[in-house]
């Protein structure tokens, strides 16, 4: 059987979510409702979003994450990037972190409502240099650049752009479909 090579399984950029950075989180998510529409044909849609510059360059990413954060940005600033559980903390003490700063106190539609309002470049997430992989790679080093990094995604580079995301879903998808080949032969 073929080997598998990242761009044969990435999803190209014109495929993809992707937004200005100077749009709102509002503009942000209807674009992805759009590629959403547009590829419903795929296995596992896109639950993120691509964000470009005034030049149509890749400068960051929209996660479901971020937009979740957006809802509440005091609650991000405070404990930014903190996965307490990870770490030992109880639920119980992260409950009272919650009461004690009165978070999440508003209606879901007035968060919406005002962090819908919020500009992409002031909630994207900028990939760290391990999140891309050229666009010849293998897909076992993409596998081992997703394994080691705990990434959902790579960005997909080809020469100095970048031309498409590779998600962890569909190489899981990909691995499942050896598998099933690997025993049936």
């Amino acid at each position: 059987m073929k080997d598998v090579s990242v761009l044969e399984m990435m999803v190209p950029i014109a495929e993809y979510a992707t937004v200005s950075h100077d749009a709102t989180l509002h503009e942000a998510i209807l674009s992805l409702e759009k590629a959403r529409a547009d590829f419903e044909e795929e296995c596992y849609g896109h639950r993120s979003i691509l964000v470009h510059d005034e030049n149509d360059r890749i400068v960051g990413k929209l996660s479901q994450m971020d937009v979740i954060k957006a809802l509440e940005p005091d609650f991000a600033k405070k404990l930014a990037g903190a996965n307490l559980s990870r770490f030992g903390i109880s639920t119980g003490y992260i409950e009272s972190v919650l009461r004690d700063h009165d978070f999440w106190r508003l209606p879901m539609d007035q968060l919406c409502s005002t962090a819908g309002r919020q500009k992409i470049a002031d909630i994207m997430y900028i990939p760290t240099e391990g999140e891309y992989v050229r666009s010849e790679a293998s897909l076992q080093e993409a596998v081992h650049r997703l394994v080691l990094g705990h990434h959902h995604s790579l960005l997909v580079v080809a020469g100095n752009d970048i031309v498409g995301e590779l998600r962890l879903a569909d190489v899981f998808a990909s691995v499942c479909q050896t598998m099933k080949k690997v025993f049936e032969d």
